[in-house]
């Protein structure tokens, strides 16, 4: 066994850090179908997708073309396919949060249903390590540190995202606890002001009997 092999499963297992979704899917003309995928700010992030041609050898009809949006999560336009078969979008998040690709394919007479294959890579899955590694470029030992620093470097800015978002829901976690202390607050002076008015009420009410 080489003396990589142990710095080669660590790599393994901490590309998987990365996010890679792969995925088949059927679709109905007329129909829309969205995949969200949660994205920090500042990461890498591809996607490719096209529709299974169920005649190989001929083209693919025009009713099985798609309309593709990848959108963030403040609806800013990242990607946009109009009537197409296939495409591939890349770029870094601007901010963190959830970002949508939706599929659509125009109603007509024949409604068809289409298969498509999308695959979405975000983080260090997101990068085509296959181009950097050329032979005659990069020495193997090179090109997996190279990996290696990457991926750490994907760890450690994951783990600053994970310790900002603790923050904040410690913080939503306080806002919630005061709030609830003040509507708890308010409620026990509404029931003490309810009482006070009742006793007032039947304390006049029985003077007036004359029962005290």
């Amino acid at each position: 066994m080489s003396d990589s092999t142990p710095l080669l499963a660590f790599i393994t297992l901490a590309l998987m850090c990365g996010i890679t979704n792969s995925m088949r899917f059927e679709l109905r003309s007329g129909h829309t179908k969205c995949i969200a995928e949660e994205i920090k700010s500042n990461a890498m992030t591809v996607g490719k997708y096209s529709v299974v041609n169920p005649n190989e050898g001929y083209a693919i009809p025009d009713t099985y073309k798609l309309v593709v949006k990848v959108s963030s999560p403040s609806g800013n336009s990242y990607h946009y396919g109009d009537h197409v078969e296939s495409g591939n979008f890349a770029f870094s998040a601007a901010e963190s949060g959830d970002y949508t690709t939706c599929f659509w394919i125009p109603d007509s007479k024949e409604s068809p249903t289409v298969t498509i294959d999308f695959e979405w890579r975000t983080g260090v899955a997101a990068k085509e390590w296959s181009k950097v590694a050329k032979k005659g470029q990069v020495e193997v030992m090179e090109f997996e540190l190279k990996k290696l620093y990457d991926t750490v470097q994907s760890i450690h800015d994951e783990m600053f995202y994970l310790r900002e978002r603790e923050e904040q829901m410690q913080e939503l976690n306080k806002e919630t606890s005061s709030k609830m202390f003040t509507f708890s607050f308010l409620s026990i002076v509404v029931c003490l002001s309810v009482a006070s008015f009742q006793l007032w009420h039947l304390k006049t009410f029985f003077e007036r009997k004359k029962f005290l």
